[in-house]
């Protein structure tokens, strides 16, 4: 990105701006927007005119009863004064994504003025990556910056199609976009050893492929959250109420197998908070995780096992976390997952590389106040998921 000229061009960037609205409209984590700034200040830095286009929620899929969009809810409009006040400037906004108002509008920009246009999902064409609606999103800019790596795994018109109408000199990926696939890179090809990945998270089918994917090349797999019990299971456990994937037992024995085969140190949590019901306030004890009551659920690894999985965390040169180690949403049931934090904190500050990927883990490590003393916070949930898989992304894909 930093070898275009960028002077007095029409810069169209697909950003990530999709991020948490409170009832009022307010936004309660402005961690995409940040992330997005380098690029989109060095553009008007240099002379550009930045026409800024993202999605926010799922307007779709949350239709009004009358089945009609739900445009007063989903405007990127609720983000443009803070967008203003993070970029020290004013900035514009057009209540349509592409159209006779939105061209003007980027055509009477002035260098290093900045446009949002409305979100990109009011099209109904940007899920199907359609060429008409693509071809009307270049006609928005002269050049085209995809920054949007939490999307970079959906095939949309905004992410991809749109790439195939600027010629290569003309397009690329922006910073966020290049420090995210640069920092995946690092775990994925070459990682300085031992390297550990933690993964938590509610199911094992969610994570079917990373699971498979990371055995071939960590050291050691660290399993926690909901998932654990599905192996426990499978290994003759009693879980409990715990949550188990009854259909994926089978997968877990192959899983455990592949990794003593691949001499993998695979670690499940010896002990677990355990409650009584799926509630802050339920009764709580510690138990043996292959050893819980018939009307009791796992909810949070145990001391145990915060000692265990810290040592090995200690010892590593390469983190790897996605997914929580129980339900850290529950004060009385965070403490798991704010000691993996912790471990993955410590062992940055002792010269490990670490990478925190995926929407849970990264809301924990936000929660915890430990996002600047890790290597890495990923932006993407699924995209990163996907990247770490081996998947090539499509926003990836069709800016080369």
């Amino acid at each position: 990105m930093d070898q275009i000229n960028f002077q007095n061009k029409r810069v169209l960037v697909r950003v990530d701006f999709n991020v948490p609205l409170n009832g009022d409209y307010k936004i309660t984590d402005d961690t995409r927007m940040r992330a997005a700034l380098p690029t989109i200040k060095h553009i008007i830095d240099h002379g550009g005119k930045a026409i800024l286009m993202s999605h926010l929620g799922r307007p779709m899929k949350k239709l009004l009863p009358d089945g009609s969009i739900d445009r007063n809810r989903f405007t990127l409009r609720h983000l443009v004064n803070h967008l203003s006040e993070l970029l020290a400037k004013p900035v514009f906004f057009v209540d349509e994504t592409v159209g006779e108002k939105a061209t003007a509008m980027s055509h009477k920009l002035s260098p290093g003025e900045v446009l949002i246009v409305e979100n990109t999902r009011f099209e109904a064409g940007e899920k199907k990556g359609d060429e008409k609606l693509a071809e009307a999103m270049a006609e928005l800019g002269d050049v085209y910056i995809n920054d949007a790596f939490g999307t970079a795994h959906r095939a949309h018109a905004s992410t991809t199609t749109v790439a195939n109408y600027f010629d290569q000199e003309a397009k690329s990926f922006g910073f966020l976009m290049q420090k995210e696939i640069e920092n995946a890179n690092k775990v994925l090809h070459g990682p300085t050893r031992p390297l550990t990945a933690i993964i938590g998270g509610a199911k094992v089918s969610d994570k079917i492929l990373l699971l498979e994917k990371l055995i071939d090349f960590v050291d050691n797999l660290i399993v926690g959250g909901g998932m654990a019990y599905t192996f426990m299971k499978a290994q003759g456990g009693n879980i409990g109420k715990s949550l188990v994937e009854n259909d994926k037992l089978d997968l877990a024995s192959k899983l455990i197998e592949k990794a003593a085969a691949k001499g993998v140190r695979l670690l499940l949590p010896e002990d677990s908070l355990v409650a009584d019901a799926f509630s802050n306030e339920a009764e709580r004890k510690t138990t043996s995780s292959k050893a819980i009551s018939e009307d009791w659920m796992g909810l949070d690894i145990g001391k145990q096992a915060i000692q265990q999985f810290s040592e090995v965390i200690k010892n590593s040169s390469t983190l790897l976390w996605n997914g929580p180690m129980g339900v850290f949403e529950f004060s009385n049931f965070a403490a798991g997952t704010n000691a993996i934090a912790q471990a993955v904190a410590d062992a940055t500050q002792n010269g490990a590389f670490s990478l925190v990927g995926g929407g849970d883990s990264v809301a924990a490590v936000n929660k915890s106040g430990l996002a600047d003393k890790v290597s890495y916070v990923s932006t993407g949930g699924g995209a990163m998921l996907e990247f770490l898989e081996g998947k090539e992304l499509p926003g990836i894909k069709a800016m080369n």
